[in-house]
């Protein structure tokens, strides 16, 4: 147990912390996939989320035509003022397309329009459904910081299971190419900014519905760091907040392969990258790669000390071989696809609403 302060307010788990929070003026975001239908995580997250009575709970869902009736159906179960957004309808579809807005597909995109309507509560908090270690204080701890004076509010956590250290793209990705970034620019603020948080790929984070609208987001994996990006120019240093989560437990991705983590670095160093320039120094991309591999290298060694402290498991050599793949990613992002804040978007949060509802009745 420590009680260390970041750049940016820690809050800390000292004994089963239960505050008090404003979760009867909240929208909470669930994101859903087909596959999260009935799954004992998802059941024990909106199990719980019932017990913790938001205001409303705005679950965007990717499923196909055939699956999401079902799953909608499954939502309805729960007692909670559950609304799904099915974001793969054809109506949806033409709307975006209408407003320019069509373009890839993936968890951000989704989140994206769920934040809209979301956004129309005072406070919006927003989670993945696969944690199994899910609780009842979850979203009272993200919240308790905007009912005391910050605009963002970050969750963190350990990622310790079966006797392994998981959380490796934060790890082995994230936080080496931070460093390596910082040493080379130790005045950039927005540096400060990102090395601050201390787990900051993780899905869970709760913003007031006036930064929530403000929100460039990306369209896939690189969701987390570039709401992070955002955050520090909508609420900064004084405005943002971090709060101990306690332990989490969900699924593991293979680090190859389509969904793999391979390919989830190359849209969260993107996003990194972009953050950074955006509020930033010029990077050197020349040299960032070696930069990156240096403070990969020296962190791997600490995780192997950490993990021999307390008698964990630990492949070195299979990290190492992760630190590699993974430097194949650190490169000047490319397009931009970022979707537009809500608060100057080319549509109105209604308009999704309606077209997603419509579509989802026509297939039940």
């Amino acid at each position: 147990m420590e009680y260390v302060q970041e750049r940016v307010a820690t809050l800390h788990d000292f004994d089963g912390a239960a505050p008090d929070a404003p979760t009867d003026r909240t929208a909470v975001v669930v994101p859903m996939t087909e596959r999260d239908h009935a799954s004992l995580a998802a059941e024990r997250v909106l199990s719980t989320l019932a017990d913790v009575s938001p205001d409303r709970v705005v679950v965007p869902l990717r499923a196909d035509e055939a699956a999401a009736p079902a799953v909608a159906d499954w939502l309805d179960g729960f007692d909670l003022p559950v609304e799904p957004v099915w974001c793969d309808g054809p109506r949806l579809t033409d709307l975006l397309a209408e407003a320019g807005l069509d373009g890839p597909r993936g968890k951000g995109r989704d989140v994206w329009l769920a934040l809209g309507i979301a956004a129309q509560s005072p406070y919006v908090a927003v989670h993945d459904a696969d944690a199994t270690s899910y609780g009842p204080t979850h979203v009272p701890r993200l919240l308790f910081p905007l009912a005391h004076g910050y605009q963002f509010s970050k969750g963190y956590y350990a990622r310790v299971e079966n006797g392994h250290l998981y959380g490796r793209l934060f790890r082995l990705l994230y936080r080496p190419l931070v460093r390596a970034l910082a040493d080379g620019h130790p005045d950039a603020a927005i540096l400060r900014y990102l090395e601050a948080f201390r787990y900051a790929l993780s899905g869970e984070f709760a913003a007031t519905g006036q930064v929530v609208r403000s929100l460039c987001v990306q369209r896939g994996w690189g969701l987390e760091v570039g709401t992070l990006g955002d955050a520090y120019a909508a609420a900064g240093f004084d405005g943002s907040a971090q709060v101990d989560l306690g332990r989490h437990e969900h699924d593991h991705r293979a680090v190859s392969g389509p969904a793999g983590l391979s390919t989830m670095s190359q849209e969260v160093t993107a996003a990194l990258l972009r953050a950074v320039t955006e509020h930033g120094p010029t990077i050197d991309y020349e040299t960032l790669p070696s930069r990156y591999r240096a403070a990969a290298q020296a962190l791997v060694d600490a995780y192997a000390a950490d993990a021999a402290f307390n008698g964990l498991a630990y492949d070195r050599e299979a990290e190492l071989a992760q630190v590699e793949e993974y430097a194949d990613s650190v490169v000047a992002p490319g397009t931009d696809t970022r979707l537009p804040a809500w608060e100057s978007a080319p549509l109105e949060p209604a308009a999704v609403r309606e077209a997603a509802a419509r579509d989802l009745e026509a297939v039940r």
